[in-house]
């Protein structure tokens, strides 16, 4: 398992960044493309819904974890 990279992302016109495993952020990229939006938009429905104790990378790991749970 791969120790986690920082990733940049724009949010409501804001860069901000996130530290996520290789094999979460291809299966986050995976899941924006399935859905036809860009990672930018995805991430920002992700920290819209998130509780506000939970940081974005653990809400994006969740939403990864979800997305995969309930297509099997």
């Amino acid at each position: 398992m791969s120790r986690p990279v920082k990733r940049s992302l724009t949010l409501k016109g804001h860069r901000t960044s996130v530290s996520l495993e290789d094999d979460f952020w291809k299966a986050f990229r995976d899941i924006a493309a399935e859905k036809n939006l860009p990672i930018n938009v995805l991430a920002a429905k992700i920290d819209a819904e998130r509780d506000l104790d939970t940081g974005l990378a653990s809400a994006i790991r969740l939403y990864v974890l979800h997305h995969f749970r309930n297509a099997s």
